[in-house]
């Protein structure tokens, strides 16, 4: 779905008229229609507006045009509930519920999250403990939060 369909979704599956909506996020009606004919889009500003309204993620508003994973453990986050949230509600589309909670970070270290890992993800290479944290250290270094 496009922007444009999603907006006007949320909107009608929320039972609001286009002013309705212009006023919860603080635009006029005429940015609303032109939100919903594709025209324009909302600024970033806006779309955090919308975001924290509707309950959902920034990238589920734009149609979900990128790929996300999560910056700790490497997890697709292609499901909003799925995305963590500050402690104030809204997403932090960089890390999964998993990883970041409550505003911090579950693992303290790359080596307790490899830890983790060990125990939790199949093996049906059946590598070595040894291979598989070294894989896992390769994988795990190459994101954000790891870096």
């Amino acid at each position: 779905m496009e922007t444009k369909d999603i907006l006007k979704s949320l909107r009608e599956k929320n039972n609001l008229t286009q002013e309705q909506m212009a006023e919860r996020v603080m635009v006029t009606r005429q940015a609303v229609s032109r939100w919903e004919t594709g025209e324009t889009q909302p600024n970033p500003e806006t779309l955090k507006l919308l975001s924290r309204q509707f309950d959902v993620s920034i990238n589920t508003l734009l149609g979900s045009p990128r790929q996300i994973i999560c910056q700790c453990c490497g997890m697709p986050l292609n499901e909003d509930d799925l995305i963590s949230r500050e402690p104030d509600g809204s997403y932090n589309e960089d890390y999964c519920k998993w990883c970041y909670e409550d505003g911090g970070f579950v693992y303290e270290s790359k080596e307790s999250m490899i830890d983790f890992l060990i125990g939790h993800m199949p093996n049906p290479d059946n590598l070595t403990e040894e291979e598989r944290r070294s894989r896992f250290d390769a994988f795990l270094s190459q994101l954000k939060h790891w870096k």
